[in-house]
């Protein structure tokens, strides 16, 4: 200080000692993340094998006759594309196969984020967070949407090779 009582000007360029957490107490962020990094890494191995059985599943297939989905909603389905006029009988088949699959895996990512919050009950937002988890799902953002004040944050993972 000089002698009218007023101190020195800070000097450009010289930081002030930034305080950092001691060990100790970045411990339970640390532990949080790493439950989370593992649980994603979890989440992406069963999708992996998810999606092993699906391909496995497909190959040996040989009875075509059966289906979880009814053939004629495919095709009404199908046929709400008025530029659709003829649909060969395969068509439907793959197209039943293909909403099966996609059924599957939005609720293998809907169950994920139910389990996440300690519930055995999937929920309409359990369908919406894996919407919005899910890049590939973004065309459905709009029409599931999320309600608020459920699991305000949902954070999206991050990606990892499919």
């Amino acid at each position: 200080m000089d002698q009218q009582g007023l101190s020195a000007p800070p000097v450009i360029g010289a930081a002030a000692p930034v305080p950092y957490p001691t060990a100790a107490a970045a411990a339970p962020y640390q532990a949080a993340y790493q439950h989370l990094y593992q649980q994603q890494q979890q989440q992406h191995q069963q999708l992996q094998i998810f999606w092993a059985d699906q391909y496995r599943e497909i190959e040996q297939t040989t009875d075509f006759k059966n289906h979880n989905l009814p053939l004629p909603a495919s095709k009404k389905i199908m046929k709400a594309d008025e530029d659709v006029r003829m649909i060969a009988a395969e068509a439907p088949v793959v197209f039943a196969r293909a909403c099966e699959m996609f059924i599957l895996e939005l609720t293998h990512r809907g169950w994920d984020h139910a389990e996440e919050n300690k519930r055995r009950t999937l929920q309409k937002n359990d369908i919406a967070a894996a919407i919005t988890r899910t890049d590939v799902f973004d065309f459905l953002v709009d029409i599931v949407p999320r309600e608020e004040g459920k699991d305000e944050a949902v954070p999206r993972p991050i990606p990892a090779g499919r």
